[in-house]
């Protein structure tokens, strides 16, 4: 018995088993004690993900450059035959060949990171997660309005880097431009009107306006854009029927529905205390009869 357990520990490929057993077990080991106890210590969310996905990475490579070194001797019979099949299997997996590389494109071409907000293959949300073959959103809007989670979760292949257009609202600019249109009766103040609706924006987005100044002027130092106004600004248009104001401002991503409520508030109240110098709009229909002689 004692000679057979001799034999077998002896045999090459059995000694080179446990070995390898043994290889993976410490590397794994090793990775998963630095994750609880180095990489979980971290209190940025977005830098403790990150770190903790390159720590499974490093696992990954780790294992393949053991696997490779303690089996080298039989690469070369096994290189031959990937070589002969090498044709059939890029086809047969070209989509996550694509996969892999938009992965590789995502994580060093800098498309987003997760945290931000993005669009993707006409799916908004945030990003939870960038695996290597697929990335991770919790979905905004759809069924609900504004900019809030409606609660599914989405996976969505990382070839749609190659396919369509990747819009991040938060990238190098984390600001976005929005809009309110006030329509009022053409007897209404204008002037009056447009001061006002301005005094309000410039009294509740003083500090966004400030903020996303400083962005964007961290930005146009990398990128080649127009420069463009970051302070409210309010434009009128008006035809034989009403007068039409259009409010725009600068609002972080995640808080245009809030902001816009809080705005509405304001310009109601506003109307209200205008003692009729700002009179809102409504369509209104006529209703006429015929007589017949």
């Amino acid at each position: 018995m004692e000679t057979k357990i001799k034999d077998l520990l002896y045999d090459p490929t059995i000694s080179k088993l446990v070995m390898l057993f043994l290889g993976i077990t410490i590397i794994w080991i090793l990775i998963k004690f630095i994750q609880s106890r180095f990489i979980g210590k971290i209190k940025a969310a977005d830098n403790r993900h990150r770190t903790k996905k390159l720590a499974s990475f490093i696992g990954y490579f780790l294992t393949i450059i053991l696997i490779t070194t303690i089996y080298s001797d039989r690469l070369g019979g096994f290189g031959v035959a990937l070589g002969v099949a090498g044709a059939g299997i890029a086809f047969a997996l070209q989509e996550v060949i694509t996969s892999v590389a938009g992965w590789l494109a995502i994580v060093f071409g800098n498309f987003y990171k997760t945290g931000d907000r993005v669009q993707l293959g006409g799916i908004k949300g945030d990003v939870m997660d960038i695996g290597v073959l697929r990335t991770t959103l919790m979905e905004v809007g759809q069924w609900v309005n504004g900019d809030l989670y409606n609660g599914r979760i989405v996976r969505i292949s990382n070839s749609f880097v190659f396919k369509e257009p990747v819009f991040n609202y938060s990238a190098d600019f984390p600001f976005l431009w929005d809009e309110i249109q006030i329509p009022l009766k053409t007897e209404s103040d204008y002037k009056y009107a447009k001061d006002t609706f301005l005094a309000i924006m410039e009294e509740s987005l003083g500090d966004f306006a400030k903020n996303s100044q400083a962005a964007w002027n961290q930005m146009t130092q990398n990128l080649y854009v127009e420069n463009a106004q970051i302070t409210p600004m309010v434009s009128m248009s008006f035809d034989e029927n009403y007068m039409a104001f259009t409010l725009r401002y600068i609002v972080n991503y995640k808080m245009r529905r809030s902001t816009k409520d809080m705005l509405y508030i304001k310009i109601l109240e506003a109307i209200r205390a205008s003692n009729e110098k700002i009179k809102i709009a409504s369509a209104s229909i006529e209703v006429t009869t015929v007589k017949n002689d």
